[in-house]
């Protein structure tokens, strides 16, 4: 079977009689049992995808215009992302055997318009950290180098796509955790304006900044994907209100792009040379393609970091508060009473780096730290939103990397936090700020591991943006 990088590649096989759902299924199967030793999957719907399949090819039989928006689409998704009857952990032990009692809206929307799912996989423990190595299921390994990590937090949804193991793959971002495994294994990884698809049914990190996001091969795909997915929704408070738009009729790009790009970023030290080469040659192709692309200052790059893990560690320490060892998930055999039923559980039950994250939170919010840490940390979350949407005001899109570096060896961070959480620092200002953003491969270091670039545009421009991700693959490729 040929490799397939669009939906569109796969429907016009299905019509013209050379595969059927049934077959992709098989096929899709088949390259997970061949790639499991990158341990992307935790779980695969091995017999509930072939008899989904199965009924989709009857249905298509009877009346091919009964065929939903995604038929012939299989799907992932990332362990923290519920659909029912069927299990969720978010790589925590402290979620050990639960079964989800619904699905995400995202899930029901997808599943409505013919998606076939296929499997649940791996992820940084509720979805903290930046290597897909902190899971109870042990690491998930990158396709392009198996001694690599493949990023993180949604690094098996990057290595199910990489490994073509499906076509598309759900994961969450909250500091750039669909971008930078994107970017780590050379697929395109996008995140929407916060709110522009449902949150519900998303084992919440940090609630102000989560948004469901898409890994795919190709933009066509991402953008007909965030339009099945998108839209108001009575079950979040959170999604935007405003209907979407058919985003996947709209990604062709008209007109000339001015674009803006940070010095400040370009020049870090933390950024590799091969990750800067292949900034500088973009900026020259799209110079020469007839964009404007300009330099801009930004003097709270390094402001971001310190503030998104002071916020996003406060909103944790609240939200996996309800873990607790007595509703559901795990409960510790050795309690003895109430109060160590609590600890013993959450002790056991989270690893070290959610921990550190419930810890850290905890003392932001705390009695006589909460102005000093807290609050100040909003207001940088403030000044940053304002200066990018100034920014927009003047430019279409924001590049910047999508990483500081390529994929690391296994284990090289584990033991520095500080330095792992630096590996989001040109991803997290899309989620301080709520806008969309995508990630797109432009090619490879020296060593052959992919490297990635990201654009960021306006609250709700995702058209454009895709649009403008479309063209600039094609350039690339052309």
């Amino acid at each position: 079977m040929p490799k397939y990088t669009t939906l569109q590649q796969v429907q016009e096989a299905i019509r013209a009689g050379r595969e059927s759902c049934e077959s992709l299924v098989q096929y899709y199967l088949s390259r997970i049992e061949a790639s499991k030793q990158l341990n992307a999957y935790v779980e695969v719907y091995a017999e509930e995808a072939l008899e989904c399949a199965r009924h989709l090819d009857a249905r298509y039989r009877e009346n091919p215009e009964s065929a939903g928006r995604l038929f012939g689409m299989v799907l992932s998704h990332k362990d923290v992302i519920c659909y029912k009857d069927h299990g969720v952990t978010a790589g925590s032990k402290i979620l050990e055997g639960f079964t989800s009692l619904f699905s995400a809206t995202a899930i029901e929307r997808l599943l409505a318009e013919g998606a076939i799912l296929v499997g649940r996989v791996n992820c940084d423990e509720f979805a903290m950290g930046s290597s897909n190595e902190t899971s109870i299921y042990g690491p998930t390994r990158n396709a392009a180098d198996p001694g690599r990590v493949p990023g993180g937090s949604s690094g098996g949804s990057a290595v199910a796509v990489q490994a073509d193991t499906c076509l598309a793959s759900l994961g969450s971002d909250t500091g750039g955790s669909v971008r930078q495994p994107a970017a780590f294994c050379g697929v395109v990884g996008f995140k929407p304006t916060y709110g522009r698809i449902s949150r519900y049914g998303l084992l919440a990190y940090g609630s102000s900044f989560d948004q469901i996001g898409i890994l795919a091969h190709s933009v066509e795909d991402t953008a007909l994907l965030l339009e099945v997915m998108a839209g108001p929704d009575e079950f979040d408070s959170t999604a935007s209100q405003a209907p979407a738009p058919a985003y996947s009729q709209l990604t062709d790009f008209t007109g000339k792009a001015r674009i803006a790009y940070f010095d400040t970023a370009l020049e870090h030290p933390s950024l590799d040379e091969s990750v800067q080469a292949a900034c500088q040659s973009l900026i020259g192709q799209l110079r020469q393609a007839g964009h404007t692309v300009e330099a801009v200052g930004f003097e709270y790059l390094d402001y971001i970091i310190p503030a998104y893990y002071v916020l996003t560690t406060a909103e944790a320490s609240a939200n996996l508060s309800r873990y607790d060892g007595i509703r559901y998930g795990y409960r510790s055999p050795n309690a003895e009473d109430l109060m160590s039923t609590y600890k013993k559980s959450r002790t056991e039950g989270f690893g070290a780096e959610v921990r550190r994250r419930i810890l850290l939170g905890t003392f932001v919010l705390s009695a006589g730290y909460y102005d000093a840490y807290y609050s100040k940390a909003q207001k940088v979350r403030r000044l940053i939103k304002e200066k990018t949407d100034e920014i927009f005001e003047a430019y279409d899109f924001i590049l910047m990397p999508a990483a500081p570096g390529t994929a690391w060896k296994l284990g090289d961070k584990m033991d520095d936090p500080v330095a792992m959480y630096l590996a989001d620092i040109f991803t997290v200002q899309a989620n301080m700020a709520g806008v969309p953003a995508i990630a797109l491969p432009v090619g490879s270091d020296g060593e052959g591991l992919p490297i990635g670039i990201q654009f960021m545009a306006q609250k709700f421009e995702e058209a454009r943006l895709l649009a403008f991700g479309k063209t600039v693959l094609a350039m690339k490729k052309g």
